[in-house]
């Protein structure tokens, strides 16, 4: 299940990418079209910086930016930073230690199978492909 620290971070990622000709976008303006309290933006911001998808300035005339442009963004790259990983079990999780069970489990190529179609369907989708769209309330 993908948490409200994934869907929060990929709402801000994308109003960034539609505020992105204004430079530096202030926090407190995305957190009020998002809905999302200031605070909870705070702790969110800090893995975004430090996994450099965006930069920040402090002071007047700061706020955060995206570092690329909006497709060459992928959700699923947003959504490991803030989830971690996104196998469906830990044996295919890349932290993982091999498992001594993986030659002889019956179950695991149906979860290998599943891990890719995840893989695939969030890496496919770019940030741009969001851009102004109607929030839904990701």
């Amino acid at each position: 299940m993908i948490s409200t620290k994934g869907r929060y971070a990929l709402r801000m990622m994308i109003d960034l990418a539609e505020h992105s000709g204004q430079g530096y976008v202030p926090l407190k303006d995305i957190a009020e079209r998002q809905q999302i309290s200031k605070k909870y933006m705070e702790i969110i911001v800090k893995d975004l910086v430090s996994h450099k998808l965006i930069s920040g300035v402090s002071g007047k005339g700061g706020g955060y930016r995206l570092l690329k442009e909006p497709d060459e963004y992928s959700v699923g790259e947003i959504l490991e930073i803030m989830e971690g990983s996104l196998s469906p079990v830990a044996c295919l999780s890349c932290e993982s230690e091999p498992c001594p069970r993986s030659g002889t489990c019956r179950t695991l190529p149906m979860w290998s199978e599943f891990d890719t179609m995840t893989h695939d369907f969030f890496y496919n989708k770019k940030l741009s492909d969001f851009v102004g769209k109607q929030d839904r309330s990701l």
